[in-house]
């Protein structure tokens, strides 16, 4: 993949994963510019932190008293655990680190960057993941676990890899070297158990499956601001791997029907994984790419089931509409390196506003749209919400509950009673003096909601 110049806008040579793009009464700026504020705005960290709270929801929502029972009296019980004040499926566990005082040893290993992410969210090291090992490496060995920020470690490099990586913690290898990259056989599971990752937080694999599941606190109120109702048509524009529909479905108690796109097949299988797991039978998933979803030329007949039914669908089908739409994932935590060009950051927006356009058109009148991102970008977001207010006269913004995040950026478009309409996720605002509880609704992912409802024709 290309890799941008130092005059792009610099999320290829350098590390940011939490930065606040712009001052919020920065006036707007172009792409190119916008990433050369990033440099003199912010102190880049070379180790991004992942948040302090393992977000997990209780599934359905009446059995939270049940799962938070389980993990205070499990294997985790030195976590503290809190039930969320506004969100009784949330629980909130939370993890420590860093661990200042951790010190290398000297058998190393070497990890790509989505495990090394992993491993900062409280994972052990999978097989997949490794790319090189210390040529002596035992079953039993202590090893220092070193990410590759920039991948270019050689899958079974042998030498001592001296390419920009970054310490995330010490473990005990469950597996030899020879046995992870010698062996004719298809090796998988764990390789190395972390036993002292340089963050702690709770690895929750295998703690009620079917009741629990892990997620950032802003995925979960997306689904609280839909809102969904049993009997309720839903859409899930871009539903993989399925963490927001099996909440919608909860919600609704499996009640009525979720229709769930993603264009990738592998991804969809995941979702439909997900359903069985947590025993789900509401939604109905198929490989479809969501922009071509609708049928312009027909309007919805609702005496006719829905249930049988494939894309494209007819005008106002859906009673409401998820569109949790691709994006850059600047707000993700914890996030090493970011790879990506200028011309591929800019093609976000197009994308959002097809979907969203057919999104429109797939509303019921009076039905709800809630268009959401996990990047922190206002083009992706508040200008993205200008642009629809602008486009079609029939939707307007509408008050979110709950409301957990802070208000939209300005000088994007919006009006100062719009941005308090939105809710923007930033964990750059975290403040050491906030209470647990106000801490816990801010140190996530960079996120942001926005609710719409479809005006009734006159």
């Amino acid at each position: 993949m290309e890799v941008p110049s130092p005059a792009g806008l610099g999320v290829g040579d350098v590390n940011f994963p939490h930065t606040r793009l712009l001052c919020d009464g920065c006036p707007p700026l172009g792409w190119d510019a916008w990433g050369e504020k990033v440099r003199l705005l912010h102190e880049l960290k070379r180790l991004p932190e992942a948040p302090d709270n393992a977000d997990v929801r209780s599934q359905p929502v009446a059995l939270s008293n049940s799962a938070y029972a389980t993990i205070k009296e499990g294997r985790h019980h030195h976590f503290k655990v809190i039930q969320h004040d506004q969100l009784k499926d949330v629980l909130l566990i939370h993890g420590f680190g860093p661990d200042t005082d951790l010190l290398p040893v000297a058998k190393e290993i070497i990890v790509d960057s989505n495990c090394g992410a992993a491993i900062l969210r409280g994972a052990d090291i999978y097989v997949p993941g490794v790319m090189a090992a210390h040529p002596s490496m035992e079953s039993g060995d202590t090893v220092s676990v070193y990410a590759d920020l920039e991948g270019k470690c050689r899958k079974g490099l042998t030498k001592q890899y001296h390419g920009n990586k970054v310490f995330v913690g010490n473990g005990t290898a469950v597996l030899a070297r020879k046995d992870i990259f010698c062996s004719q056989e298809n090796v998988s599971g764990v390789a190395v158990h972390m036993t002292s990752p340089l963050f702690r937080c709770p690895s929750l694999g295998g703690v009620l499956p079917q009741l629990l599941f892990l997620q950032n606190l802003p995925s979960v109120v997306v689904g609280h601001v839909l809102d969904p109702q049993p009997g309720d048509v839903i859409l899930d524009m871009c539903a993989a791997p399925g963490g927001k529909t099996t909440h919608l479905a909860s919600l609704m108690r499996d009640e009525g029907v979720v229709i769930a796109f993603d264009k990738s097949e592998p991804k969809v299988a995941k979702l439909r994984a997900n359903c069985e797991k947590l025993c789900i039978q509401c939604v109905k998933s198929f490989v479809f790419d969501g922009v071509k979803s609708l049928d312009s030329e027909k309007h919805c007949n609702r005496e006719n089931t829905l249930l049988s039914a494939s894309p494209p669908y007819p005008c106002g089908t859906f009673d409401r509409i998820l569109l949790d739409a691709p994006c850059s994932a600047l707000g993700q935590r914890p996030q090493f390196f970011v790879r990506m060009t200028l011309k591929e950051l800019q093609s976000y927006p197009r994308l959002q506003r097809k979907l969203f356009t057919t999104a429109v058109g797939l509303l019921k009148e009076e039905g709800i749209l809630v268009y959401s991102t996990c990047t922190i970008t206002p083009q992706e977001n508040e200008e993205q919400v200008a642009w629809a207010l602008k486009s079609f006269p029939c939707v307007k913004l509408d008050k979110q509950t709950p409301h957990l995040g802070g208000p939209g950026l300005p000088n994007w478009g919006l009006s100062d009673d719009e941005c308090q309409l939105v809710q923007r996720f930033d964990p750059t605002k975290v403040n050491a003096m906030d209470t647990e509880r106000s801490q816990s609704n801010e140190d996530t992912i960079g996120f942001f909601i926005a609710k719409f409802i479809k005006k009734k024709s006159s």
